[in-house]
């Protein structure tokens, strides 16, 4: 684990692990693969041919005390350079009551049960090429500035397909760092939406 800024939280859902799998489903997007030697591989492997990896892993990032719980992904152009991508954390819907902008909520670090209906909190953000981390001198994804574009394109597509309702915009009253590995453009916002049962989007 480091210290390293990393992407801008951005989007919340609440609902169970099940309905958050088949809600990005829905909207054919591919749950990652865990990191790992087979993954990283292929990944490379992706990367060198320039082939499709739908389900390719993403790097760690922490929150709550560790790394996202799951990610969801769909490649742009089937490249695997480019792709829309979201990692999500599971939050206690308990600790999601509290005010988003306090320490009380970002510092929690209770998992909830993976059976749960929780606060999924989410940091969407867009791929578009390969780029060298300045601060660890690793090669990774170059990802697009505008947050709050991949953000409001993420909640389009749930809406879209009728897997979410409720949807609702909060603002932070915490600002954000000056420090930072890559530069994002941030309204502030946190979109918030209820993920549908599925016998409510698809009756009978």
């Amino acid at each position: 684990m480091t210290d390293l800024p990393g992407d801008p939280v951005n989007l919340t859902l609440i609902g169970t692990l099940q309905q958050l799998r088949a809600a990005f489903a829905t909207v054919g997007w591919s749950e990652a693969d865990r990191l790992g030697l087979a993954s990283s591989w292929r990944m490379i492997r992706a990367f060198v041919f320039k082939s499709p990896y739908p389900a390719a892993p993403f790097s760690t990032l922490y929150l709550f005390g560790r790394g996202q719980d799951i990610g969801f992904q769909k490649a742009i152009d089937n490249s695997p350079r480019k792709r829309h991508h979201v990692r999500f954390w599971a939050l206690n819907l308990a600790h999601g009551e509290d005010t988003i902008g306090t320490a009380r909520f970002w510092l929690n670090t209770d998992r909830p049960p993976d059976n749960a209906s929780v606060l999924w909190v989410g940091a969407g953000t867009k791929d578009t090429g390969l780029s060298l981390t300045q601060l660890t001198f690793q090669i990774t994804h170059a990802t697009d500035s505008d947050t709050n574009a991949e953000r409001d394109h993420i909640i389009a597509e749930l809406s879209k397909s009728r897997v979410i309702e409720d949807v609702t915009s909060y603002r932070s009253g915490q600002n954000l760092p000056i420090a930072r590995v890559n530069h994002y453009i941030t309204d502030g916002e946190i979109t918030s939406a209820s993920l549908v049962l599925d016998d409510r989007r698809n009756p009978v």
